[in-house]
């Protein structure tokens, strides 16, 4: 099972930015840059990180970042 301190170093990687402190309340409106694109690039890095792969319909479900941790942890279970 993973947590938010794991997935934030994606995060981090992704946006390049080593203050962004997720949680689960965190949306795409409280990180500069995360767009369309970055959304893209975030689940492909979360997907090889956690050698996992998200379906579309669970990708469109995501609403928060909470949402996309447990799905990662269901996935890993």
């Amino acid at each position: 099972m993973i947590d938010f301190d794991s997935l934030n170093e994606v995060f981090v990687m992704v946006f390049q930015d080593p203050e962004i402190r997720i949680s689960a309340e965190t949306t795409a409106d409280d990180i500069d840059g995360w767009d369309s694109l970055s959304h893209v690039i975030l689940i492909s890095a979360i997907e090889d990180k956690y050698q996992i792969t998200f379906t579309q319909r669970e990708i469109l479900r995501f609403r928060c970042v909470g949402d996309m941790l447990n799905c990662i942890n269901q996935k890993l279970s």
